[in-house]
């Protein structure tokens, strides 16, 4: 039996609307980086929003930590969710360290990755008590994770795939692996590779559920009919 009190819930309400925001401020500011960026390096702007991204994600997730009756449940989750939420590449900035290219790149996405599990936490939010909103949260969770893995694709592919010629190439080939139909041009390097396996996966566990839902609907609108 839940035990938060109005006030409670009000905090949480507004740390994951704060969340949420966060979290579309940076896909569309990574978006942005590595379509218009310069790849060698990162620009002053996008460190800075990401560090502000990053502040908001680790006070969020200390803030879930603190809450006794969520830290039980979900202790791992929040702290794996604080420690991807260090803003690591602004500290090598700061420490004027310099590491290859392609770890740097990996670095700067992980910021993403816990957008991806703030939408989760987000997700789970707004369908509590609400199952009629569950296929609406899987199709944004779908969406979410197809969008941002053609942006990791496109990132490490872009000067190296000559089958890749824009980042609409980028989201097509995307597409076409989650919906497990595959796309006509295989990736070459070894990032690119782990996404194009992560795809169809995440495609055969969602498509299923779909369907389930589908053949639920119309079992229920059958019944109530008849």
């Amino acid at each position: 039996m839940s035990t938060r009190t109005p006030r409670l819930n009000s905090a949480i309400n507004f740390v994951n609307t704060l969340s949420l925001a966060a979290s579309i401020a940076l896909v569309a500011a990574m978006s942005i980086e590595v379509t218009q960026g310069n790849r060698a390096d990162f620009s002053g702007w996008y460190r800075g929003l990401q560090l502000c991204v990053c502040i908001i994600f680790l006070l969020t997730a200390t803030f879930r930590l603190c809450i006794s009756e969520l830290r039980q449940q979900h202790y791992l989750r929040d702290t794996i969710f604080a420690l991807i939420s260090i803003p690591y590449i602004n500290i090598l900035h700061w420490a004027h360290l310099s590491l290859p290219t392609e770890v740097m790149r990996i670095i700067a996405f992980a910021p993403v990755i816990v957008s991806i599990m703030a939408t989760g936490i987000i997700i789970e939010w707004l369908i509590e008590g609400r199952k009629k909103r569950l296929m609406a949260a899987y199709i944004l969770t779908v969406i979410l994770f197809t969008y941002i893995s053609a942006l990791i694709f496109y990132d490490y592919e872009i000067h190296t795939n000559t089958a890749l010629h824009g980042f609409g190439d980028a989201v097509w080939w995307a597409w076409m692996n989650v919906t497990t139909v595959g796309a006509p041009f295989p990736p070459v390097t070894t990032i690119g590779k782990v996404v194009c396996v992560a795809l169809p996966i995440v495609g055969m566990l969602f498509f299923p559920i779909l369907t389930i839902y589908i053949s639920d609907f119309y079992d229920r609108k059958g019944g109530k009919e008849a």
